[in-house]
Formats: C-alpha cells, structure tokens, sequence
C-alpha cells in the first residue's frame, strides 16, 4: 500500500499561508477496496517522537483539516496511517515548513533611489559563524527578484514574487540554501521591472505598484551547536547596475554584457525604501517554473529574407540559445505566433513587439531573459553570426508547477489535437494567474475566462493552490470595491460588477468543492461569494426597488463575441444583455445558498434560496410567456436556461432550442455565455449525438476548424485566422486564448465519461457515450480521490469493450453506453464488458444524418449520386437550410421532386459506409 499525501494542494510546500491547514492523500497499490480507519499525526521531527497533533477514525482522503496552532520558521512532518476493511496497513511521510507568518520583520526593505535607470543587483558579503546544519532563506523583491548566493542561483523558481494586487499583497517566499552557504559568501539580489514597476495594465501604466527597485530578506543560519546568526537586508548592503539595460513584462528585455566595460559602475550604498510591512505575507502562488523545453522544429527563410525559428508548438516562455561570438555582436529576437504570406508577423501583438536583445562579450554562455516572457511559435533572429542551427536552441515553456491530472486519446487525430490545444492554453495562461493571452500588451486576470474554464482547468491539472491564490487576490480587490468582482485582476483602478466575470466569486469556490471536495477550503471563500451577492442585491434593489428584480442596468458584457450581434463586426452577440445578468444573478444566489448549506449556515441557506426563488419568479414572468415559451430567441438564452434550470416546460424549451439551432444551420452562434457550455448542455439533455456534431464540425465556427488551420492551441475567435490564412482584421486576435478551450470539461465527462456524483469524486459516475467516427477512447482522470479510468473501443464485428478502473475508497456508478443493461454500483477494482449495444457505431450515417455532413464525405456523396441522381442535383443548387435536412424531410417537400423511394435508395447506400 503506497500513500501519497498532499498539504494545501501541495507537495512539500515550504513558507505558505496554511490557513486553513488541510490535509489530502491519496492510496494506491493497496490489496483491500476501501479505507476502514486512518490516523493522521503531526510532528515537529522526522521521528514522529514530538507529536503535536492526532487524529483518527473515518477521515477525509481528499481534505482533512488540522487544526494546530503553527510556528513561524517550524518544520512539521505529516504522517498517514490507513488501514483497509481486510486490516491492512500503509502510511506515508511528508511535510511542510512554515514561513514568517505574522513574526515582526528584523530585516528592512533597501534598494535603489527613486527613478535609478538600470536593473540593479544588491549585495553585501557575510561569513558563517560556525558549521551550519541549516540555512533558510526568507525573502521578497519588488518589481521582480533573482537571488544568487556564491553565483547560485537560490531556487529554480521564476518571476519571482509573482504577480498580485502589491497594494495590498506581497508575497515572501521561503528558501532552503542549506547546501549553497560556505565559509565566506557573496550575497546578491538581482532586481527588474516586472508588474510592479513596469508598463503593464490595458492602458499600459507604468510605476503604477511603485517606482523603486527594492527586496528584503532574512537568510536564517542555524548551526551544528543550536546557536543562529541572520544576515538580513540593511543599509550596509550596496548596490551596481547590471547588463540588463531594460525589461518588462510586454516590452522583452535587453542584455548589454559590454556596457559598463569603458564606463564606471562603482558600489554605492543602498537606500531604505518606504514599502509598507505588514503588506508582506508569506507566499500563496504555487511555484513558477521553466516547466518543458521545446526544440525547434525547423529554420526558415522567410520571402523577405528573414531567419525565423519555428518552434512547432506555440507556448509561453522563453527562447534560449547558446551564445559563441565575437564581442560585440548584437542578437535581437523578435517573437510571433503564425506566418503571414510565409514572412514574419506578430501585429496582433499590440505594443508588446519589442523582443529580446543581446549583446555578447565574446564569452560563450547560454543566454536567456530574466524578467519577461513572451507567447510565440514563431522567433525572428538578427544579427546571427555563423551557422544558425537547431540544436543551438532551447525552447522553455514556463507556467505555474500545477500536475496534470486528465488524459485522453481517442481515435479522431483531430480531436486529439484538440484536447492539446486546450492544454496547451493552459499551460501559456496559467503563469500564476489565470491570463486571457501570453503574448500582448494585456496579459491581465480575466474573471470571466476563469471561471467558465474551471471546470476543464481542473480536470487537466490539480488547480487547488492555483485557484486558493486567484481567489485570495479577488478577495482583496472586492475588499477595496465593496463588494464588488473587477473585470479582470489586477484591476489597477478599473471598474466591475458585469455579470459571468464577476460570478467568478460564486461558480469559481463552488466548482473547486465539486472537483476537490474540500469543504474547509469553502470556508475561506465563502466572504467573497456572500459579499458579491451581497453587492448585487445592494444595485438590484437601488435600481428595482426590491432585491428581486432584474438586473437592466449597468455595463453587462452579454454573450461576449457571439455571432448574433447586430452586425457582423460586433462584439456583444445578440441575446439580452439584462436576461443573462439576471439569470447568473440567480445562478450566484442559488451557489451561495449551496455553500451556506456545505458550511452549515442554516440562517444564510434559507435566504438565498428564497431570494434565489423570487429572481427565478421575476425571470419567468419577464421572459417566458404562460404557455412557457421562452421570448429570447438566441442560442445564448437557451443554453443558461437550460444549464441553470430556469424555464416553465423543459420539453418546450429543448424544442425552441431545437428549432432555433436549425435555423442557425446547427451553426455555433453564441458567443462567451453560451458556447463554453453548448456541448455541455446538449448533452445534458440527451442531444449527445448533437454535441458530438458540434464538437467535430470542422468548419468555421467549430473547434475543428482551428485544428485545421494548423493551431497548436486555442483562439481567442473562432476565426482569428481566416481560410485563406490571413489573420482576421477585426483585431483582438490572440492566437492564445484558452476560453473556448472549455468544451474539454464535455470531452471529459460524455466523451470519456468520467463526471463526479457528489463533492470531490468520491463518487462518481462512469458513463462514456460512443461515436463512430472516434473508434475508441482512452481516458483517465488523477483525482484527489485517486485515479479513474475510462476506455472504450467499437470492435470489428460491432460489439463494444468498456474498461473501467476505480480507485481505492472509490465508488462508481457504470452505466454502458448504448446498452439494455442496468446501472451497476461498485467499489474499488478493474471492470471489462464486451457486448453488442442497441445501435451499430461501426457505420457513419443512418436516417437522422442530415445531408449538410454527407456532403462534406466525397464517396458518400458520391453513392447518393449514384442511387438517386436527382438529390445530388437537388443538393449541389439548395441553399444551407436545405442542406441541412435529412433525406426523410427533404423527400417531404413537393419542389424537390425527391420522392420517398429516391430517399430510401440514397439512405440504404450511406448506412454502408463505415467510420
């Protein structure tokens, strides 16, 4: 039995805020099904002989809290005792460390005076006392921090301290540099722009956090003999200019290693710097690392002459290379994401086009940047000397240390590219916060773009300490917005309050209850999804007279970039901007009543479910007539009514909804409220043939269409790139973007068929649908509750073979797809069925398959020809809609002269056709 635990999310975290402190594990190999007793026990040494806390009985695997009272710069070891139902025995070993919590500060912020034109790197010298058993380092850095101890670098950890709101939170991190302190040492802080002090914001402010360089630290030494000595920051440190000549997080950065050859560069003696410290906090960003490398896939000339570097892969990072070349020589890399006419392009780059510069001493060195990055597949370099060649460099995809949990293979090559793409978006925006694009002048915290990709978020990657610290930064810009939820973060002044970007505050909380069941976790968050709510009754009664209106006022997105907008240029789409306000408004109530009740809030439980009750009231009487006909007539309004719940018939609803996507040629027409959920809902109510069909269409707006273009990760339009290859001049065209890239959350759950049946996939719910044209699929979800898997295969004779796998302590709910068989419950194991399912998914096309998709098969198309001559002529001279019938309706209309039997031979010669 092997047990493998996690704190907070975390593996071995050192210097985070633990409050609360939970505790999650995770049992594999074991011989019995299920958990009969675990003991969870506390530890101040690795020999668990001064125990601090127990407990023991039928704890929760996927988030036990502790409850202990921590120690700044203490060591705790955790230890797991489970024992299974047959009396078996395992344990695991972990631990944590905590950093300076709320211990007062002995060292004090120093840096460069105010307006100091170069990147600077601080340092003093110090010599240990004695022998040291153990040194750690306690520190942060403002705009962003490099420390070298001894030419070392202290941690693999980049862009250090992240990204935040700093006027109100700045993050110190903890260190282990036991191994790099010797007798004598050199200290140094290398110190650039970053969010803090650079440009940066939708308006590009500059110094906008702060307009001084500046760090702090605390280098702790405890030696053999138990005495200490701190070297801490102070005003004996002095300060030189380094080779970084300028760096920002939109502008790249440039590296001058001859500058300060024929000129001064003498050691001067640090300023204090005013930063307030109580700001200072111990860290809750998980790590930020050079994750993947990535090599170049091959060197091009472009038409003009140019040197580009196609990486095969567009990613978020940096370019390194390898630097042998005369002194002097300047290298200049410019980053793009697509090829226009072959030549290089990265206009859609707004004013963050600068690039990277070098300029060599003679030395050879690797060279890579320090205080940027950039989204790119494509690099132009200038000024190369010698032979350019592939091996001389390294892409290095950066983005937060989150493990990947979800992982699918199908038969479709396209679909598997697809859920590529999508992990790939993940990865480029999810550099400590979850960004819109990697590459632009805006790289910002879009609330909208988190919360709607949530749910995939956290099937791809265990995103609990990712989303603690995106929550944690929203809850302190609502607290200086009472109550109310910015558009996006840092907000840096802007305003908020529009709907589906801030019910980020209710659906973001809840959504991690519903992937990692930690309730306790709920109750952090539970301030900031009471106070939006909160807010939002505060506007609705100021504007309605009653907290239970609609919400018509105020700045509303609507469906963000649908295609219903009144033109075809339009940003908004064309579903009421005061329907979708009041049905999310609805949706955070009932959220919020859902939470109360997970926490026990009797009192708040019932409120909101009242309030909840009445906003469905006032929605149904605005909206939907009597006889429950919904009035909004868009593919938006009925995809939030249906996923939401709010309609009078259901069965008239899914029939509008029907009817309006026919009109809409089965065409995607909903923009950001509806299309991430699209899929989602059809298949929610039983249209899975329907999702299926959107998520495969291969033409534009589809998922596949993008696939087809050759992206490697998702767009921010469904056609920022056009047919003809030609980036689309409508602008705001991030090549990056991963929001449409939640369609992944109903790959997950129908395609592979992995959903959870309570909080935190204790239970879950293990029913896959099949389609012909993906054959098979392979999937698996690492949950906190262990490892589930799900495969299926459509066999040559037609049977089907299904392939389970729940883990230990897991209970699963089996139902096979397309069976008569019953739903089957069972525990922890391994479960095989072959069987022959009520239909035959080794054929492509039957009754219900509308000739729009025929068409696009050309022997298909051209057996129909062959049976029934007068549908192909019919077909090639029809209109979209007419194309988009079945053979069935097409031979019910008198123009056609289609006649029944024409329809009955074409059908039987396409139910031959085999996926």
């Amino acid at each position: 039995m092997k047990i493998t635990i996690k704190i907070n999310g975390l593996t071995e975290p050192k210097g985070y805020q633990f409050e609360p402190l939970l505790v999650s594990w995770i049992v594999t190999d074991a011989i019995g099904k299920s958990q009969k007793k675990t003991e969870v026990t506390v530890a101040k040494d690795a020999d668990f002989e001064e125990v601090v806390w127990v407990k023991a009985g039928a704890l929760v695997a996927t988030g036990t809290k502790v409850d202990l009272d921590l120690r700044p710069r203490t060591q705790y070891f955790v230890k797991i005792t489970v024992e299974d139902e047959i009396g078996n025995l395992g344990e695991g070993i972990t631990h944590f460390e905590t950093g300076k919590m709320d211990e007062a500060w002995e060292a004090q912020w120093i840096g460069t005076p105010a307006g100091y034109p170069y990147h600077p790197i601080l340092s003093t010298d110090f010599a240990a006392e004695k022998p040291v058993k153990k040194a750690m380092l306690y520190m942060s850095g403002v705009g962003l921090y490099e420390t070298y101890l001894n030419g070392e670098k202290v941690t693999d950890e980049v862009l250090t301290p992240f990204l935040n709101d700093y006027r109100s939170l700045i993050q110190a991190q903890t260190y282990d540099v036991t191994g790099l302190v010797q007798e004598t040492n050199d200290f140094e802080i290398l110190l650039g722009n970053g969010w803090y002090k650079g440009r940066y914001g939708l308006e590009s402010q500059t110094d906008y956090f702060g307009d001084q360089f500046a760090a702090i630290a605390e280098l702790h030494l405890m030696f053999e003999d138990g005495s200490t000595q701190v070297v801490k920051t102070d005003e004996e440190w002095q300060y030189r200019a380094s080779n970084i000549l300028a760096s920002g997080i939109y502008d790249g950065e440039t590296i001058d290693e001859l500058h300060w050859n024929a000129k001064a560069n003498p050691l001067q003696p640090v300023v204090e710097v005013a930063i307030d410290q109580s700001k200072l906090q111990d860290r809750i960003s998980p790590p930020l690392l050079i994750q993947e490398e990535v090599e170049v896939a091959q060197i091009l000339t472009s038409p003009a002459g140019e040197t580009i570097l196609d990486m095969g892969q567009n990613f978020a990072g940096w370019l390194s290379f390898e630097a042998d070349f005369p002194a002097g020589t300047k290298i200049h890399l410019e980053f793009g994401e697509i090829l226009q006419n072959g030549n290089f392009y990265n206009e859609n780059y707004g004013t963050a086009t600068d690039g990277f510069t070098f300029v060599s001493d003679g030395r050879k060195k690797m060279v890579m940047p320090h205080f940027t990055y950039f989204g790119f597949r494509y690099v132009r370099v200038s000024g190369w000397v010698g032979e350019i060649k592939s091996e001389l460099f390294k892409g290095l995809a950066i983005y937060s240390d989150l493990q990947q949990t979800g992982f699918i293979e199908t038969g479709h090559e396209k679909l598997n590219r697809l859920y590529q793409n999508t992990l790939w978006s993940q990865k480029s925006n999810f550099l400590d916060m979850p960004t819109d694009c990697p590459q632009r002048a805006e790289r910002l915290g879009w609330t909208g773009d988190a919360q709607v990709y949530a749910p995939t978020a956290s099937y791809h990657m265990d995103t609990r300490a990712f989303y603690r610290k995106f929550l944690i930064d929203m809850r302190q810009e609502q607290l200086k917005m009472d109550g109310s939820i910015p558009n996006y973060m840092p907000s840096m002044g802007s305003n908020g309050g529009a709907a589906i970007w801030g019910d980020a505050a209710t659906i973001i909380p809840m959504t991690l209850v519903q992937m990692y069941g930690e309730s306790e976790e709920l109750a952090l968050h539970y301030p900031l999804m009471k106070d939006w709510v909160e807010w939002n009754i505060r506007q609705v009664t100021q504007h309605k007279g009653a907290a239970a209106g609609l919400v018509d006022f105020g700045f509303q997105f609507g469906d963000w970039l649908g295609l219903d907008g009144a033109t075809p240029s339009s940003f908004k789409g064309g579903t009421d901007d005061a329907y979708i306000a009041t049905v999310y408004y609805c949706h955070s109530l009932e959220l919020l009543a859902e939470a109360a009740e997970l926490l026990g809030k009797e009192a708040d439980a019932r409120k909101y479910r009242e309030l909840a009750d009445q906003v469905r009231a006032v929605i149904l009487h605005e909206y939907f007539t009597p006889a429950g006909r919904l009035s909004v007539d868009t593919q938006a309004a009925y995809i939030v009514a249906l996923k939401f719940g709010i309609y009078r018939d259901k069965a008239m609803l899914l029939q509008q909804f029907n009817s309006r996507l026919k009109k809409d040629l089965y065409q995607i027409k909903c923009g950001f409220a509806g299309a991430p959920l699209l899929c989602q809902v059809l298949a929610e109510n039983g249209l899975v043939e329907l999702a299926y069909e959107f998520l495969l269409t291969e033409d534009y707006p589809g998922w596949l269409y993008a696939v087809n273009q050759g992206a490697t990760t998702i767009w921010e339009r469904w056609n920022s790139v056009l047919a003809d290859g030609s980036m689309n001049p409508a602008g705001m065209n991030s090549l990056n973007h991963y929001s449409y890239g939640s369609v992944m959350e109903f790959v997950y759950q129908s395609v592979v068929g992995i959903s959870p049946a309570g909080y935190g996939f204790s239970k879950v719910r293990l029913a896959p649908e099949l389609h012909a044209q993906l054959k098979f699929v392979k999937g698996r979800y690492e949950s906190t509750a262990g490892t589930y898997v799900s495969e299926w295969e459509i066999l040559e004779d037609g049977q089907v073979h299904c392939h389970f796998e729940v883990p230990f302590d897991g209970t699963a709910t089996i139902v096979l797809p397309n069976s008569n068989e019953e739903e089957k419950v069972v525990g922890a194991g391994v479960y095989d069925y072959t069987y022959w399912p009520t239909r035959d998914f080794r054929y492509l096309y039957d009754e219900h398959t509308r000739m729009s998709k025929v068409m696009r098969d050309d022997e298909a198309f051209a057996a129909v020809r062959e049976a029934a001559p007068r549908i192909g002529e019919f077909l090639d001279r029809a209109d979209k809609a007419q194309q988009n019938m079945t053979l069935k309706e097409l031979s019910g209309l008198f123009y056609t002269g289609i006649s029944a039997e024409m329809a009955e031979a074409a059908l039987e010669k396409l139910k031959a056709f085999k996926a």
